[in-house]
This record gives structure tokens, sequence and C-alpha cells, in this order.
């Protein structure tokens, strides 16, 4: 049975299991098998360079798929709750209490037609049960306003999203991604287009409101040097799957897949001056034309045998795991054999 239909028991907290979102013509796999966990409090990034499958992910964890695409399989269970079981109904009320999103570029995300006051009193309303007991919307509208670090004040209430500061409008919209509380929420690279100091203040608003009302936070991204400044765990993606995943610093000192080393390698040191960055030579494969085994071993250095006939799952890589054969039992052997690139 699909598992849409039946899921095993998880313990507390967001699990993802065997996430798959296809082309509804061709049936062309674009996330396939995508899985990780998170705990209350933590960030998880989900990195991977344009075409990777990231956002896919992010649009599906509501129970989404962008024109053209299906979710086809998989569980997205928050509490035990699987959001992608839930009835339109269900699922139209557990936006913004059970999960909300945070859009890339924030005046996408306001209604231009209406002052932020409205917008963030129509999603206090639609949620007033998240309420703590006692609370109205319009205290809790001032609280919202100070967490994320804007006047409570009337007047910025009175303005209409045009009217604010590209980084006081990706804080709107985490205001009203937070407002109800819920379990996770996802953001879809909120910093694009913001300079670099309102970058890290919403960086930091993000990691701190994470913390302190101990939500589930997936940050969707690109860039590996941001996700270190906010996240616990990332999880780097290629070609619509999970090629490596674990505790952020791990992955980023110590690579146990040769993409994700590759990727650090092209990040410029800031302890020493480099004359040239290494790359990664050709480019990640279409989606409708995956090679047979490991869909990075035509750009690997170290691909062997096992990695051109059979794909690899996740393995135990030390304190992360990684999709690569280099890290199963056999790999010595098979290295010693041959290498192809």
């Amino acid at each position: 049975m699909s598992a849409l239909g039946a899921v095993a028991p998880a313990a507390a907290g967001l699990n993802v299991g065997n996430l798959t979102v296809v082309s509804k013509s061709r049936r062309t796999p674009i996330v396939a098998g995508v899985s990780f966990e998170l705990l209350p409090g933590q960030v998880l990034g989900l990195v991977g360079e344009s075409g990777s499958g990231k956002s896919t992910v992010a649009v599906a964890l509501l129970g989404l798929a962008r024109r053209g695409l299906e979710i086809a399989d998989g569980s997205v269970l928050i509490d035990d709750r699987n959001v992608l079981a839930l009835s339109p109904r269900e699922l139209r009320e557990a936006r913004g209490s059970l999960i909300s999103y945070v859009p890339q570029d924030p005046a996408a995300g306001l209604n231009p037609g209406h002052k932020i006051g409205w917008q963030l009193r129509e999603a206090l309303t639609v949620h007033r049960a998240a309420l703590p007991s006692g609370q109205s919307v319009e205290d809790r509208i001032m609280e919202v306003l100070a967490e994320v670090g804007l006047p409570a004040s009337r007047e910025l209430l009175e303005r209409y999203p045009h009217q604010l500061s590209g980084g006081q409008q990706q804080r709107v919209a985490l205001g009203m991604a937070f407002a109800a509380r819920p379990g996770v929420i996802v953001l879809d690279e909120p910093t694009t287009g913001l300079d670099v100091t309102t970058q890290r203040r919403v960086l930091d608003t993000v990691r701190e409101l994470t913390a302190r009302h101990q939500v589930m936070s997936v940050y969707i991204s690109h860039d590996l040097s941001v996700v270190a400044q906010i996240a616990q765990r990332v999880a780097v993606m290629y070609a619509g799957r999970i090629a490596e995943i674990g505790p952020v610093l791990n992955v980023i000192k110590h690579p146990a897949h040769p993409y994700t080393e590759g990727l650090m390698c092209s990040i410029p040191p800031i302890e020493h001056r480099v004359n040239r960055l290494r790359q990664i030579d050709g480019a990640m494969p279409r989606l409708n034309a995956i090679p047979p085994g490991c869909a990075f071993n035509p750009r690997c250095p170290k691909a062997f045998d096992r990695c051109f006939a059979d794909r690899p799952e996740l393995l135990e890589a030390g304190a992360t795991q990684a999709a690569c054969w280099l890290h199963s039992a056999d790999a010595t052997t098979s290295q010693e054999h041959t290498t192809h690139v």
C-alpha cells in the first residue's frame, strides 16, 4: 500500500518518509524517496543547486505540488499527523496552524491591496483557536510585530506592503508564518535579494523564534554558508534525492559525499587566500535522463564499478549519512579494481 494511505507511528516531531513527486505526464520523478526527521526547536537546512528538487520538497511538505506535478508517495508527519493524508478541508485548516510557509519573495506572499494590519488579523482570525487562552487577536498582533523586530505600532499596521522595505516585508511574512505558532515552518530562501546586514538579522530572527517556540523549521537554500549560520542539521540534495544529511558542522567540515566535498571546495576560504577555486566539472543531469547507478557518477572523481550499476541509498558515514558506495563494506576492494574518473 502506498505510504500516502498507511504510515507507521512516528515520534513527536517532523518525520518525512519516502516523499516522491513526479510529473503527471511522463511520471518522471522530480523528487524521489526523500526522508528526514526533525525535532522541536531545530532548523534543517535543505541545500541544493537549481533543479535539485529542494523547492519541490518545500511545497510538498504543505501537501501541494507545482503545476504539472503530483505527490505520488510518501508521508509528512507532524507529531504523528500525516499532512498528505488530510482532506482538502483539513489541509486548509492545517496550513498556518500546523504548518506555515514563508516564500522567497515576500512581496508575492503579501496582498498588495490590503494593509499589513488587515493581513495579520485575517491570519490570526482564521486560526484563533491556536492563540493562548485569554489572548486577543490584537494583543497577539502586537506581540508578533515585536517578535520579528518590527515596531509594535498602529502606524505600521496602517501601511500597505509597498510602503515597507524588502527587509520589513520579509519580517511581516515571518510574523504571519509564526503567528499561530505552527509545528513546522517552511522557509523557501527567504533572504534572497536582501543586503547582507538585513539577511543576518532575518536569520537571527528565524533561529531565535524557532528555539523560543520549539517549532521545526525547514530552511531552503542554495548557499551552504547561509545554512551554517542558522541550522543544526543539513540535507544536501542532488538530482531529486538526498546525497548527504547530518549535523551541519560535520557535513561542512568533514563532507562524506564527493558532491558535498565539491561544494565545499568551491567556497572561498576565510583563513587564507587562494588563487583558484576547485569546481565540479559537468552539470547535473536532466531529471528525465538520470544515468544508471549513482546520479553523480558522470562528475565524480571517485566513482568505481558499482557506482555505474547500482543506485546507493543513504549509508552510515561517521557522524553523517551519505548516498555513496564509498561507505559500503566492499568499497575498498571495489576501488582497488577500477576507478573511472
